[in-house]
């Protein structure tokens, strides 16, 4: 019954440290806040923001009521085990094995447990400094990611991309569906570095490269964002690429500027530009909703006193194809050698790693 009860006592300290993790504390204090904001006399005269309240109050309850239903069931396993007789060593024997299979599917789930990790993705990839070696890098790295997402079974479709002046691309946006699709390509977003021997040197001399990837929840259906005529400049200009003639014959493809921030979204893969509006609209919702939530981020993070880094030169992962061979994420140190099987999309252990450290920090 020792081992037992000793055993119990791991799953008691992994599934505190999880629920610390992802803050269930704070999502109980936030649950509270929310019911009683629907018990106010007030809160239906807005449906839908209303609607968007309880959908995000069902959620969080189901959350904590999991972890806390869990952590409940442990702490009342290992007081029965310690209390028990040998006659009853099988049956703890059991339920010690039930909850080893619970807590490792809670082990995962922690690593996907964000508001919106469930949700479709808006993926782009934007080529740095390196001239033309930097748009071939782009390139490289929306075939990576497109063989990725093919290997996880994700709808992929590309928004807009353009093209690069010699090669390769300046940058892609794509459309990424399927589940937990943004809650795995988090641990993408940043700066990507390439060292290699340039093609595109005649002396065949070593370069680096820079490649920005950037991500958004695709949730512009369901959120609030008010997106005033009088901010916006939408310009039309023909569609390049696949689409047949019509897509060649009209100005279909939209760009659409948000004045006061400076963002530019384009989007031409629709077939018509009414369509390509809509779409590039929800994308500029998303990315706005995505900058007032990294806003937040940032300011709770300053009145805690952390170190927010954020900038260009800060690169997440660094691909070395010469003089060696190596790729090194430099936020969890997994580095992998065969830099062939990662560009041809094996991608999830530096995705794993990245989750598992974002929970236990």
């Amino acid at each position: 019954m020792d081992n037992v009860i000793a055993e119990l006592k791991v799953f008691k300290g992994q599934i505190d440290q999880l629920m610390r993790g992802i803050d269930i504390a704070g999502k109980s204090a936030q649950i509270t806040e929310l019911e009683a904001a629907a018990n106010s006399s007030e809160f239906w005269n807005d449906p839908d923001a209303a609607k968007l309240t309880m959908q995000k109050l069902a959620r969080l309850k189901g959350q904590v009521e999991e972890w806390q239903t869990l952590a409940d069931r442990i702490s009342d396993a290992i007081e029965l085990a310690e209390i028990a007789d040998g006659d009853m060593g099988a049956e703890m024997e059991a339920e010690a094995e039930a909850l080893r299979k619970i807590v490792e599917a809670m082990s995962f789930q922690a690593m996907l447990s964000g508001d919106y990790d469930r949700e479709d993705a808006i993926f782009a990839i934007h080529a740095g400094a390196g001239g033309v070696d930097a748009q071939d890098w782009a390139e490289m790295l929306e075939r990576m990611y497109l063989r990725w997402m093919e290997q996880k079974g994700y709808k992929a479709e590309i928004l807009d991309r353009s093209n690069g002046d010699e090669a390769g691309i300046k940058s892609v946006t794509v459309s990424v569906k399927g589940d937990y699709a943004f809650g795995y390509l988090q641990s993408e977003e940043g700066v990507h570095r390439l060292v290699r021997l340039s093609p595109f040197d005649s002396a065949n001399r070593r370069h680096t490269s820079f490649a920005k990837v950037e991500l958004w929840p695709d949730i512009a259906t369901d959120i609030e964002i008010a997106v005033d005529d009088k901010d916006i400049r939408i310009d039309t200009y023909r569609a390049s690429g696949a689409g047949g003639q019509h897509v060649q014959k009209n100005d279909t493809a939209v760009r659409i500027t948000h004045l006061p921030t400076g963002l530019v979204v384009q989007c031409q893969n629709q077939r018509s530009q009414a369509q390509n509006r809509e779409r590039a609209m929800q994308i500029l919702k998303a990315r706005l909703f995505e900058m007032e939530r990294a806003r937040q981020e940032a300011e709770m993070a300053e009145l805690k006193g952390e170190n927010v880094a954020a900038g260009w030169g800060n690169q997440i992962r660094s691909y070395v194809l010469h003089p060696y061979q190596m790729v090194k994420d430099h936020r969890t140190s997994i580095e992998i050698g065969n830099t062939s099987a990662v560009l041809d999309g094996c991608l999830n252990d530096f995705i794993e790693a990245w989750l598992r450290q974002k929970v236990s920090a």
